[in-house]
């Protein structure tokens, strides 16, 4: 099947991990056209260079990964949208993988997952693989490192990502509901950085205690100063 597709990045300083991503997004052949769009909040570093680098489009917003993604939706021209971290590299197949998702026309109201893997050959990174994998599964709560990918015309209907600086990824997963979604079979190799300071535990714990807030009602604006974007 022939997949007019736009895969949609938000970055902020993402210079030393976008590349990676980049690459493994030219080089995968995929049949039909591909656009990648790079929505930018507010870099100084490298980002927008090595976006330009690898042909990517790039668009300026303000700081915010919800409006970043909403702001790219908008611009984008593919029937289908990858929504996809900066830091996120999915794994040889990917192309195929979209391609067979796409081509089951159950699918035009229903979205794709990637299956989560982190680039940290420790034994804790494992285990958070597994966590994941669980909270996917029986939790259908796949974050937004495990990418997006569903039809235009579904998203349209869904109304689009909400302008929140966090969660906006569990935000609209919960409107595309447990039903609506499945795990592809490749991975989404994730940088394991934001665990390297703190250490698994205590990021997991926070990312945990944040995740209950949001639940809870508590604005993602308030809940942002303590998961330390």
């Amino acid at each position: 099947m022939s997949l007019n597709t736009s895969i949609v990045i938000p970055t902020l300083n993402a210079g030393t991990r976008l590349g990676r991503t980049l690459k493994a997004l030219t080089q995968e052949p995929v049949a039909g056209t591909v656009e990648i769009i790079i929505v930018d909040g507010g870099s100084d570093d490298t980002t927008n260079a090595i976006a330009n680098a690898y042909g990517a489009r790039v668009l300026r917003t303000q700081r915010g990964r919800g409006q970043q993604l909403a702001r790219g939706a908008e611009e984008a021209r593919g029937d289908w949208f990858l929504f996809l971290h900066a830091d996120t590299v999915p794994e040889p197949g990917w192309g195929e993988a979209l391609a067979a998702f796409a081509a089951a026309p159950e699918n035009v109201e229903r979205a794709g997952v990637f299956r989560f893997a982190l680039d940290d050959l420790s034994p804790s990174a494992r285990r958070l693989e597994r966590i994941v994998a669980w909270r996917s599964r029986v939790m259908a709560l796949p974050y937004g490192d495990q990418g997006l990918f569903l039809s235009r015309a579904f998203y349209r209907a869904l109304g689009g990502f909400r302008p929140l600086p966090l969660f906006e990824d569990v935000e609209i997963i919960r409107r595309i509901g447990p039903q609506r979604f499945e795990m592809l079979d490749v991975r989404a190799v994730t940088s394991a950085m934001r665990y390297s300071g703190s250490g698994y535990l205590i990021r997991s714990a926070r990312n945990l205690s944040c995740l209950g807030l949001f639940f809870l009602g508590v604005p993602p604006r308030t809940i942002v100063r303590i998961y330390g974007q």
